[in-house]
This record gives structure tokens, sequence and C-alpha cells, in this order.
């Protein structure tokens, strides 16, 4: 008896890391992508099918699973705007005009191929749900989802590299199974904890033929934030905390 005992504890301690559910997977991806409460800089890049290109500087703030807040730092034009994220709402704020404004997930206060949700994004495992896993030498492929319908995309396949637990590419789905954009994060980086991370996220969508959109981390830095920070009249002040 005895013996059985330990060739079974033998054979459970030898389990590969394979053997994690897929939520366990979603959870690390999440961490691994950037801390739950963090500062960051971002720059995002809108390419047109003739090549030309508009750019804008981000600087975004999060805390925990449901909030988040990013403001324009470049261009000139877009200096000083504001968007605000707590749980599925979201705000515009512009200077000087009125009080901030409601937006969707699906529209884009930059253009391009990212959409709000995208700028704006919580936790994959706060939006979305393991529906079914398969897995390669290299890889889990996660089906992932949406867990409510205001949620951006109905259903994501996501491409997970087994070695680092980021994704590579996410397919992002409409619920009638339309394929809307593919997300491709690349290059991994350390931003100063000993993590690596992607810093490059590109995506391109069937539905906007020859457009392209790119979004480069230049800073991903755990930081401890209130929770006054991520209110509508915080907004206007955003600024002060860089």
């Amino acid at each position: 008896m005895l013996r059985c005992l330990i060739t079974l504890f033998v054979l459970l301690t030898a389990l590969p890391a394979a053997a994690m559910e897929a939520g366990e997977i979603l959870t690390r991806v999440d961490r691994n992508l950037q801390p739950e409460s963090a500062e960051m800089y971002r720059k995002l890049i809108n390419i047109e099918p003739d090549g030309s290109k508009k750019e804008f500087i981000l600087y975004t703030l999060r805390k925990g699973r449901d909030k988040m807040v990013v403001l324009f730092l470049s261009p000139a034009s877009e200096k000083g705007r504001a968007t605000l994220r707590l749980e599925d709402n979201m705000w515009l704020y512009i200077p000087n005009v009125g009080k901030p404004i409601r937006i969707t997930s699906l529209q884009s206060v930059v253009g391009g191929v990212f959409n709000n949700s995208d700028i704006l994004r919580l936790d994959y495992a706060t939006e979305y749900e393991p529906t079914g896993m398969e897995e390669t030498e290299s890889a889990y492929l996660l089906d992932l989802k949406a867990r409510t319908a205001s949620v951006a995309y109905d259903r994501l396949k996501m491409t997970v590299a087994k070695e680092a637990l980021v994704p590579t590419t996410i397919e992002c789905y409409a619920a009638g199974g339309m394929l809307i954009k593919t997300l491709r994060y690349s290059e991994l980086k350390d931003f100063g904890d000993g993590q690596l991370r992607p810093s490059v996220l590109e995506t391109d969508s069937p539905l906007y033929q020859g457009y392209k959109s790119a979004m480069i981390y230049a800073k991903i830095e755990q930081r401890e934030l209130a929770d006054e920070i991520f209110t509508l009249n915080a907004l206007a002040t955003v600024e002060e905390l860089r």
C-alpha cells in the first residue's frame, strides 16, 4: 500500500506544466502581460493603406481588474484628452468641453483598427471564460467566451506560448462567428522587474482591408494607486500623476 502511494505521489509531482487548467493559464497570461496595478507609456500607430501613419502617445494607469484611465500626451490636437473605464463603462474627457461623454467598447477614440476595448483592456479573465483548450508541443490553444454581452468580442481563440505563458496571436470573433480582427503580441522585453512581457501588439482586420494598427509599450511598471484617481472628477488632473 505504501509503495502504491509513493508511486502515485511521484506520478502526480512529475506532471508537466501542461497539466494546468485553462482558467489558471488565462490568469497567468494576464499577470504576465502587465501587473494588476500599474502605470504604462504606450505609442499607438495607425497605418493607412497608402503607408501614411498617425501616432499617439498614451499614459495609462490601471488598478485591479476593473479600473483604467488613459491620458493623451500627443499629438498636440489630442493632448489632455483622457478616457476612463470602470468595469464595462467608458467615458471620454475633452478639455474645455463640458462633462465627460459616454463611449462604447466598439468605438475608437483614435480611429484605426484598435477600438476602445483594445486600448482600455481589462484582464482577459475578467471578460472571458475558457470553454475549451488544446495543446501542442509549444503552445496552448484556448477557446474563450465573453462573460457578458457588453464585451467587445463574443469569442476569442488565443494561442499562448508555453514557455513564457503570454499570447502570441488572438483571433477575435463576433457572435455570428465572423472574424473581426487578429491581435499579434511579439518582442518580449524585460521592463525592469525581471518578467519578460510582449512590448509590441499589432492588429489587422478583414473588415478594414489594408489598414493596420500597432501598440508599442515603452514602460510597464507596478504602482500602487488610489481609487479616487479612477473617477470622472479626476480626469482633468491625470497629468499631475506623471
